[in-house]
């Protein structure tokens, strides 16, 4: 499997049309089929359902964009980082980072270093700590910032001075919104909003001191953002940290905080026996400097 016939499937996955793929790659329309058919040949299945109007992809297909994507990514990663090798301090840095108020560290750093190291650019990608680790897995992060414990079979981590603290983000109108702090028997017979992880992160089920899934879970999410649109819209208290969006002035949420109060440790992890660039090598001695402070 040739990269450069990865880089012919996926124009066309993402121009629904061989003719529009072949335009846009300066290649002739059978030269492509031709080399997409070779491909569908060597893996022995069909890639592409033709249609009379576009070309979508089959079940097999979808597999393989996911996974070209990231081949594709790695290789123009690793071309960069060697293009950039003579050029001292220089090139891209990936952060793999959930949603939280703590990425204001990893702001304040980029500016500390911005002088010194103007060649740096940073890339973040959000998600949750599943996506975190399989980006850093995968060789396509950098760091990670997550919350909680760190595997310290798998990486390298440095704890950082800040926590986020989990709450209830909810309508000001709601039936909760007057009270301080929010208990979980408040919760137990509310329409909960939660996310994705939570049924794995024990802190929150021991917080609630039962099994999640006795609770009125209405929805679950990856993301904060469209929670936060769940909530706005009167679907449902949301469980999330703190400071993830302004609730001040004349926005129609607030967020009260858990009691007992149920914090988040946040860590920068890397795997373990990374080789970094330098541009990655100064992120991380930056960073061991504002831990030791």
């Amino acid at each position: 499997m040739e990269f450069r016939v990865l880089k012919y499937f996926l124009a066309i996955a993402r121009e629904q049309s061989i003719s529009g793929a072949a335009e846009s790659l300066h290649i002739s329309q059978p030269t492509l089929s031709r080399q997409i058919k070779d491909l569908e040949n060597e893996l022995g299945k069909i890639l592409f359902t033709r249609g009379s109007h576009k070309i979508t992809l089959t079940e097999e297909g979808m597999i393989l964009r996911k996974r070209a994507e990231e081949m594709v990514e790695l290789v123009q990663r690793t071309e960069n980082e060697i293009a950039l090798s003579d050029h001292g301090v220089a090139g891209d840095i990936c952060i793999a980072a959930g949603e939280t108020d703590g990425i204001r560290l990893i702001a304040n750093l980029i500016k500390k270093l911005e002088s010194d190291y103007p060649l740096i650019k940073y890339q973040f990608v959000s998600g949750n700590g599943p996506f975190v680790m399989e980006r850093l897995d995968k060789g396509l992060a950098d760091f990670g910032l997550i919350f909680g414990d760190v595997d310290r079979d798998k990486y390298e981590h440095i704890l950082l001075p800040a926590k986020d603290v989990w709450g209830v983000l909810m309508q000001n109108n709601s039936e909760l919104a007057e009270k301080e702090f929010i208990t979980a028997g408040d919760l137990y017979d509310k329409p909960l909003i939660i996310s994705h992880e939570m049924n794995r992160n024990g802190v929150i089920a021991e917080w609630f001191g039962c099994d999640i899934d006795k609770l009125n879970i209405r929805a679950t999410y990856n993301l904060a953002t469209n929670a936060m649109i769940l909530a706005d819209e009167g679907v449902g208290y949301v469980i999330c940290f703190d400071k993830l969006f302004n609730v001040s002035g004349k926005s129609r949420l607030c967020f009260r905080p858990l009691s007992p109060v149920v914090e988040a440790p946040m860590h920068i992890i890397w795997k373990k026996y990374q080789t970094h660039t330098k541009a990655a090598a100064k992120f991380l001695e930056a960073l061991y400097e504002i831990n030791n402070r």
